[in-house]
């Protein structure tokens, strides 16, 4: 056992140990245990794993909507997952401030689905009318995104709150009619579901109330053999997962913290796509934008000089392609005026069409 004293003696012999160490972690909140982030900060934290130089610390959140508001005001976190829909309704109302200031993001990662899961009285979402559901955990995700989507389609529900473990207890007991759950298709927990124990997923439409803050989706028989027939779907809509940051002042000690972590995410990305990894990363292109929001400065950076080397090394291997071309007419090289540069530019690209082929 290491005394105190000793471990006293350990941060007194050099402050160096101690800063390199705090220097070279960061935190990332995920959501909680229903839905996929948790698992997705977990791989972070285990591909980006560099020692000392950088550690990245999983956190349990209490969900997307309470993600935002933490990585506004928690000190000692410095990112967090979040959805797409619940920043525009947070920059909505006002109701945290001026967030598209105070909040920027990394990437965007992946597209979540809304499972509708009711019990067998239940075939539509207006059946649901003044019954009670749950909308997931308070301050989760699944609790926000489920209030506004409702509100949009103007069905009024008496709101409970809990594990979804529960609420399928809740169901089976005729406590609650349905319970909302959102999490990137299949979730291993709606997989253990079956319509033989009463249960079905009830179709969201895609209507014109949903269109500015959510995709089209589709639940399939090969998401959910239990649950969904043979040659079957279930229409849903679908947010985007999004990493986000503080929007540190640049230079500040942590904005150089979420740089280096940016740095090694980007620069590994491709060994997330690989097994044992979450399946879910081969959606994630992070690369695309998030309309309405800015990138975390050195996010951005990072994916324009990434750009800016495709482009020189298309550029050069035009120009290879261009000066073997040349070559192979023979007196094309002696070509002077502009008229005829363009000339045989042209046909260099009608060349080069063809050997595509």
């Amino acid at each position: 056992m290491i005394s105190a004293a000793s471990y006293a003696g350990w941060r007194d012999h050099g402050p160096s140990i101690h800063d390199r160490i705090n220097d070279g972690v960061v935190t990332v909140l995920s959501g909680n245990r229903d839905g996929d982030s948790l698992g997705i900060v977990y791989d972070l934290s285990e591909v980006l794993d560099d020692g000392d130089n950088l550690r990245v610390l999983p956190v349990v959140g209490r969900g997307s909507a309470q993600n935002v508001k933490d990585v506004l005001v928690l000190s000692g976190i410095d990112m967090g997952i979040t959805h797409s829909n619940l920043l525009n309704h947070f920059a909505k109302t006002g109701e945290l401030g001026d967030i598209k200031n105070r909040i920027t993001y990394i990437a965007k990662l992946f597209n979540e689905e809304m499972h509708v899961i009711a019990g067998k009285t239940v075939n539509s979402l207006n059946d649901l009318n003044g019954q009670s559901v749950n909308f997931g955990e308070t301050g989760s995700g699944t609790q926000l995104t489920s209030e506004l989507v409702f509100q949009a389609l103007g069905i009024k529900v008496k709101e409970v709150n809990m594990g979804q473990a529960d609420a399928i207890r809740a169901i089976a007991d005729g406590r609650i009619a349905a319970t909302i759950l959102i999490t990137g298709r299949p979730s291993d927990f709606v997989r253990t579901l079956s319509r033989n124990d009463g249960l079905k997923l009830i179709p969201i439409p895609f209507s014109a109330p949903l269109v500015n803050d959510y995709y089209p989706a589709t639940l399939s028989h090969a998401d959910y053999p239990n649950l969904i027939g043979d040659n079957e779907h279930v229409d849903t809509v679908a947010n985007c997962a999004v990493l986000i940051a503080f929007n540190w002042a640049r230079g500040s000690s942590r904005y150089l913290k979420v740089a280096k972590f940016v740095d090694a995410f980007f620069n590994h990305f491709d060994e997330f796509r690989r097994p044992p990894r979450k399946p879910k990363w081969m959606d994630v292109n992070f690369a695309a934008t998030l309309e309405g929001w800015h990138r975390f400065p050195a996010a951005q950076e990072w994916i324009d000089a990434a750009n800016a080397q495709q482009a020189a090394h298309r550029q050069e291997a035009m120009q290879q392609d261009f000066d073997h071309f040349v070559e192979s007419r023979g007196d094309a090289a002696g070509v002077k005026t502009n008229a005829e540069r363009e000339a045989l530019f042209r046909e260099f690209l009608k060349w080069k069409d063809a050997h595509a082929q």
